[in-house]
């Protein structure tokens, strides 16, 4: 870090009022991401995008320590989208295990089957091909082109959000998510060069999962604190509406989960009981299972069992 940069939280939080709108020194953060970046499996430099787009499915929403040993089973057992799309939806949502929002795992593999029919088996590397993808949405399109093509694009995860608002607006975080606000931020941030704008996307992001975290934020250690807004207005604590908090103990998504779980588990299509012992609210066991057939994650047999999709 530069003497500039290595300048104390403390002695550049003067006289400023919240709210305050800065411009951060873009090189500054692109250099320290080049020495500080972790080393995650997925930035390797022989990943294709078809590891990027992996990846970044499995991210969303799942941190990063139990996304990789899965990433690098996933990758070993299927190195191109047509190895994915070739297996079965039942493997792919075992092989998924304990990631979560196991639509994303169902999505992946339709997405798998398109690439390898539609784009020679390679990830395209234009957004909008990108978001023509079965599942793939504006992050994970963007992410795509930018983190395995080096392309110019916005990508804004909740870490950047939160960087933008501090560094840049001054806020003590983001509140709840204005996609349109949200791109023309860092956008706006971005520079004209490819390669320079790729990489900014991705510092803009490690700086928010390893520095400017939600609770204890390493400003001192931070390569724009020299520049931040929320420094120079003395750190305000965030004062917008409340935002929205996803619980996860006693929904319907928890209870989803316990019953794949046992699907998982088993060599085939279980007995009714089996799914009714996993949960003691037989109106919200009942609901959840439904969820589940309409989504496709699992289906009914003929003799009334259930399991896996296209298991018999």
């Amino acid at each position: 870090m530069t003497n500039q940069n290595a300048r104390s939280a403390e002695s550049v939080a003067k006289n400023a009022a919240p709210g305050r709108t800065s411009t951060i020194n873009t090189d500054d953060l692109i250099e320290w991401f080049a020495a500080e970046a972790r080393d995650l499996p997925w930035r390797g430099p022989e990943v294709d995008g078809w590891g990027v787009l992996v990846s970044e499915t499995m991210l969303q929403q799942t941190p990063v320590a139990r996304v990789m040993p899965i990433w690098r089973e996933w990758m070993e057992r299927w190195p191109k989208p047509s190895d994915l799309a070739a297996t079965s939806q039942a493997e792919v949502l075992r092989a998924w295990g304990k990631l979560g929002y196991p639509r994303r795992a169902m999505r992946l593999h339709e997405a798998a089957s398109a690439i390898a029919s539609e784009h020679d088996d390679t990830v395209p590397s234009d957004v909008d091909t990108l978001l023509a993808l079965p599942g793939v949405g504006t992050y994970t399109a963007r992410a795509v082109a930018a983190f395995a093509y080096g392309k110019r694009a916005p990508v804004v995860d909740t870490n950047v959000r939160r960087v933008v608002a501090r560094a840049v607006h001054g806020e003590g975080d983001a509140g709840n998510p204005s996609p349109n606000r949200d791109l023309a931020d860092v956008d706006a941030l971005l520079p004209a060069d490819d390669r320079d704008a790729a990489r900014l996307s991705a510092a803009l992001m490690e700086l928010g999962q390893t520095v400017c975290t939600v609770k204890s934020p390493g400003c001192e250690i931070c390569p724009i604190v020299a520049d931040c807004a929320w420094q120079h207005a003395g750190r305000p604590a965030y004062a917008g509406p409340p935002k929205k908090v996803q619980r996860f103990a006693g929904t319907d998504r928890q209870v989803r989960g316990l019953l794949l779980d046992v699907l998982r588990r088993s060599e085939g299509p279980v007995q009714r009981p089996e799914l009714d012992a996993v949960w003691h609210d037989a109106a919200q066991r009942d609901r959840a299972l439904d969820s589940l057939l309409v989504d496709g994650l699992l289906e009914q047999t003929e003799d009334g069992r259930f399991g896996l999709p296209g298991e018999e």
